[in-house]
């Protein structure tokens, strides 16, 4: 049995994709967002913003929904980063939502091709102690994606060389959170380079940041 993107499902991408934009974490066409559809985490049945169609193109209708295995249900074509998502959620279950980005800093990083190391402890967020930068592939392709899904494992973010940054969330407004921080993240670390190499935490001190976003997680999503 499929289950339907309902309106209020819709509107809430729509407007998840809409603060991408003006928040600077995307500009013009560039990026895309996706939300699982339905409570079976066993399948990657999504709903993905279309390509090549600025926010202020789109309605609720525009969206498109992918069902497991790349079928596409919807009138425009889905974002070329179509499977991206969809291996995102097949390999990861607690993904709801997932958000690809162009933002400024991300993407300098991402063309040095480095990997975030701990200066700050909110790294943590992203679930270990760097942010990862997965290896280039063309977008669009299943390299991309299997080279995206790797740099992830145990984490909720990464960088695509030369090109952007990805995330998970269990939600819109999770991942959004995340997306946002990443951005912010990567700012901080190249602004704080241009004055000298950061001094990073130690591991034990990036354990202690993690279990204390673990306790604050927990209190968040009690009911």
């Amino acid at each position: 049995m499929t289950t339907a993107a309902s309106p209020e499902l819709r509107s809430a991408l729509l407007d998840t994709f809409a603060t991408m934009g003006s928040s600077g974490l995307n500009r013009g066409t560039s990026g895309n967002a996706s939300v699982r559809v339905g409570d079976d985490v066993s399948r990657p049945d999504f709903l993905i913003t279309p390509s090549g169609r600025p926010i202020e193109q789109l309605a609720g209708d525009d969206l498109v929904v992918i069902r497991d295995g790349g079928t596409f249900e919807g009138s425009l074509e889905p974002s070329s980063e179509w499977r991206l998502h969809q291996d995102i959620y097949t390999a990861y279950p607690s993904a709801g939502a997932v958000l690809h980005a162009h933002s400024p800093f991300a993407t300098s990083l991402a063309c040095q091709r480095r990997e975030i190391p701990p200066f700050h402890y909110l790294i943590a967020l992203f679930g270990g102690t760097s942010i990862r930068c997965a290896d280039y592939a063309t977008f669009g392709t299943q390299e991309l994606s299997d080279a995206a899904v790797a740099a992830l494992v145990d984490r909720r973010g990464c960088l695509l060389a030369n090109h952007g940054m990805v995330v998970h969330g269990r939600d819109l407004a999770h991942a959004l959170s995340l997306a946002v921080q990443f951005e912010t993240l990567c700012e901080q670390y190249w602004r704080t380079c241009q004055l000298a190499p950061p001094t990073l935490l130690t591991d034990q001190e990036m354990a202690a940041a993690t279990l204390q976003f673990a306790r604050y997680d927990e209190l968040v999503r009690r009911p």
